[in-house]
Order: structure tokens, then sequence, then C-alpha cells
């Protein structure tokens, strides 16, 4: 891959490992963070940090050199807050203010799987229209205001529910007093696969895309955490009781698969590594 000047708004649990990732495959990287208290974990990754707050306005050090980049990938996830819709449109409307203004031509924006309803089956990336999740909701808008730019391409990734590292189901087993919706299929991608997503947009140059990210296995809920529970020896906590037919959504990624030749790293949930 040729030399990239990459900015990574959002450099937190996703953000920070990618922005190292893409440092030591030679792309030149700066990264925001809301907290100068951040800028040495940062800098020890190879990536030059900037304080930014989107509080909805994008306020912060050198917007210009910050933004000085030819690909921003946007980790920007809404607020739990009640105007969450409208508050995170407001967020992202400062940002692409401050994008147009500089020389990012490509644009990646981490998105998610909460864009869709629960369809009883198989869902793709036609099948985005009224998210029951005021999360959803407004990311659908983003993605939406993110297409109609003109001054830049951007590519949407939805990712699925995060899993890896210290996002281990053995982590959760001693904090869960029950575990509800136990039949429902998981919906699962490793922090890796995210990374290596991310850097084949990138690395491939496919731009104008919507694409599904979520590894191809879907175990029940009560089978990923009963694999954790053999694994680890801690007692599988007690099943809630379930309504009848809960709704539920499988993710079909296999458009991702195809358009990109990508291989999951972790293509079944029960299969974690231990890390």
């Amino acid at each position: 891959m040729r030399e990239q000047r990459v900015t990574i708004c959002g450099c937190g649990w996703l953000g920070l490992p990618l922005g190292k990732f893409l440092a030591d495959k030679g792309c030149i990287v700066k990264g925001s963070t809301t907290s100068e208290e951040k800028f040495r974990l940062l800098q020890e990754a190879g990536i030059q940090p900037f304080r930014v707050s989107l509080d909805p306005s994008f306020t912060g050090d050198d917007p210009e050199s910050l933004m000085e980049s030819d690909i921003l990938v946007l980790n920007v996830p809404p607020a739990r807050r009640p105007d969450i819709v409208e508050y995170h449109q407001e967020q992202i409307a400062s940002l692409i203010r401050v994008v147009k203004a500089s020389p990012v031509t490509n644009v990646v924006f981490i998105s998610s799987t909460s864009v869709y309803p629960s369809l009883n089956r198989e869902v793709t990336e036609e099948d985005a229209v009224n998210p029951e999740a005021l999360s959803g909701q407004a990311l659908l808008a983003v993605e939406k205001m993110l297409f109609e730019e003109r001054s830049f391409r951007t590519t949407v990734l939805r990712f699925c529910g995060l899993m890896g590292y210290d996002r281990n189901p053995v982590n959760f087993l001693g904090r869960m007093t029950s575990l509800g919706n136990a039949n429902q299929p998981a919906n699962l991608i490793h922090r890796d696969d995210c990374i290596g997503v991310i850097y084949e947009v990138i690395r491939q140059e496919v731009w104008g895309e919507i694409f599904n990210a979520c590894s191809p296995g879907h175990p029940s809920r009560r089978e990923y955490y009963e694999r954790a529970a053999e694994r680890s020896g801690k007692p599988m906590p007690p099943l809630a009781e379930e309504e009848r037919n809960p709704a539920f959504k499988i993710i079909d990624s296999s458009r991702l698969e195809r358009m990109l030749d990508y291989r999951f790293r972790v293509p079944d949930p029960l299969d974690l590594p231990e890390e």
C-alpha cells in the first residue's frame, strides 16, 4: 500500500489499536482524543495526538493540522442522551464543515448494525429501514449526510457487537445475574477483524460503498456464554424467562467477503482466542 496520511477521529478501544496497526504499515497517522491525558498512549502507538471535542460543535487544537490527511476514519458513536438523533447529526455536521476545508478525499465511517430492525431473518445492507434503536436512527441519518457530500467519498462499515481482548464473555459471566434472550443468534466481530476490514478498504481504495461486518458464525447467546463458562471454569448464569418467539436478526456479511476478498480471522465467536 502506498504511503497514506490517515486521521482517526476517536482513538478509543478500536481507534487506538487501529492507529498503531496503520502506523506499523507505514501510514502517517493522526488521532483525536477528548483528553490530553491520552496523548502519551497515542504517541507510543505512533499516532500524532490532537485534543478534540464534539459537544456538538467541533472544538480543538489546530483542526487544520489534524485534517491534513488523505483519509479520515470517523469513529464517533452516538452519545446516549434523550436527543441522541438530533445531537449526533449536529456533531457530524460540525465535523463535516472542518473536513470540507481540508485535503481529505475519502472517509471511512464506523456505523453499526443497530441500523437494522429485527426482521427474524438474515439482513443485508439494503435492509436498513426504520431502525428500532435510537442509536440506529442517529447512525442512519449520519450515513445519509456523509453520502450526500461531494467533496469526499465515504465508505460505511456497519460493525455488529464487538468482541476480543478485554471484551471477552468470560469477563461478563461474574457480573451477570441471568442470561436473557438465550436462544437469539449472536452477531459479533473481533477487534482484529474490525481493523482488518478497515485496512482492506483503505488498501484496496474501495469507496462509496456500505458493508456489513460481522463474523459468519452465529451461535446462540446461550452457546456463546456456555463456551466461555467451560473454558474459564466459571459458573453459567441462570437463563432468564424468555418471551415467546423473540425478534432477532442475523447479519449477513457476504458482500464484504466477496468484494474485498476478505477472510475473517475469527469466523466463529465460539473459537474466540484467549488473549
